[in-house]
Order: C-alpha cells, then sequence, then structure tokens
C-alpha cells in the first residue's frame, strides 16, 4: 500500500490516541472525536480511513482494536526495523531511552560518536561504537534506518556514508537541510522552526 507522507504521519498519530481510549476503556470511537483528539477535521479522519480500507459503523463508529490493528499491519514490519543513531549529544541519548521506554517494532541497534568518552558505552543496552565503524556495524545489524543528532557541519558527510552502507531511511535532527539521495527517504525536523512557530502563534 502506497499511502501519501501526511497520511502514514496521521495514523501513527491516530493510533497512539487510539491505544490511549483502549486504555480508558473505550471500545468504539467516531470520527469527529479522532479529529478532536488530533486538531484536524472529521472530513481528513474519514480520508485516511477510507485509504486504508476500513469502515466503522453509523450507530457505534470505528472498532477502536481493530483499528489499532490494521494501522499496525500497514506502518509496522513483522520482525521490525533496526535503527542507529549517529551523535550521543543529549538528543541523541534522550532518543535512545524514550524509544527504549516504549517498546515499539522499531528497535535502536547501535549507537556511533567520535568522543572517547562515549565509545563502549551502553545507552539503555544500545552499545555506542566509533563513527569509523559504522559501515560495517550497520552492514553487520541490518540496520536500515539512521538518525542524525550531530553537529550540522558533518551531515551531508554522514547521509552519504550513511547510503553507501545501506542505510534506506535517515531522520534529520541537525538544522542544516540534506538534499535528497537516490534510493533513501529522507525525513527533516527543524526544532528551532517548530519553536519559532510556537512564538509566533503565542505572539499573536
Amino acid at each position: 500500500m502506497n499511502l501519501p507522507d501526511k497520511t502514514v504521519e496521521r495514523l501513527s498519530q491516530y493510533r497512539r490516541s487510539l491505544n490511549n481510549q483502549l486504555a480508558k476503556g473505550k471500545t468504539h470511537i467516531f470520527s469527529h472525536e479522532i479529529a478532536n483528539l488530533l486538531h484536524i477535521t472529521p472530513v481528513q479522519v474519514r480520508r485516511d480511513i477510507m485509504l486504508i480500507g476500513y469502515s466503522g459503523t453509523l450507530r457505534k463508529g470505528y472498532d477502536i482494536k481493530e483499528m489499532v490493528e490494521i494501522i499496525g499491519k500497514i506502518i509496522d514490519t513483522d520482525t521490525g526495523q533496526k535503527m542507529a543513531v549517529i551523535g550521543m549529544g543529549n538528543l541523541g541519548k534522550a532518543f535512545i531511552h524514550y524509544l527504549y521506554e516504549k517498546r515499539t517494532k522499531l528497535k535502536i541497534a547501535a549507537a556511533f560518536d567520535v568522543n572517547p568518552d562515549k565509545i563502549n558505552k551502553e545507552y539503555a543496552d544500545v552499545h555506542c561504537y566509533h563513527l569509523d565503524q559504522l559501515e560495517d556495524i550497520i552492514k553487520k545489524e541490518g540496520i536500515t534506518i539512521g538518525i542524525i543528532t550531530t553537529p550540522p557541519e558533518v551531515v551531508s558527510e554522514l547521509a552519504d556514508r550513511l547510503k553507501e552502507a545501506g542505510i534506506k531511511g535517515i531522520l534529520n535532527f541537525t538544522p542544516k537541510p540534506l538534499s535528497e539521495r537516490e534510493g533513501v527517504y529522507l525525513e527533516e525536523y527543524d526544532m528551532i522552526t517548530s519553536l519559532e512557530k510556537v512564538a509566533y502563534f503565542v505572539k499573536h
């Protein structure tokens, strides 16, 4: 199933919200309730759910458990996917600890840095290797996703190395944008832009 980027993003958000509703003992939900939880329109919710081929009933709405399972089948892989964090500053460490607690199908299998104080240490069961070992470890572990949390000046070179090592997806947490690399899905997260957007709306 080939879905638009934004739909996949929303499906992930739906799943999180639906799991919260399940935890509260709710079994069924209507599109307008999902829309309210995520501050989007009910029409958008219905469109997304139609795209994944699911339908609820007029009387009871969507079966939450069923919907969570369907989204899981679309987003997750059966065996899960392995990731590597490149750059073990505060952000890299926070990312590892956050995912470790969530226990999703996405597993951080390795971390990389050049700081001797960080190399050969464990962070939430993740071993930190020297950056020189990047290609070898990625190939050996079958890692497919790279998360870059390094200083911005090295991000472009790192993205090239990750592509050559066989990485299929990059999440760039540095403020320096990357150009597209053939065969690699790229997602950029700019914290400053997000903060400035919030500040703008607070100002107004």
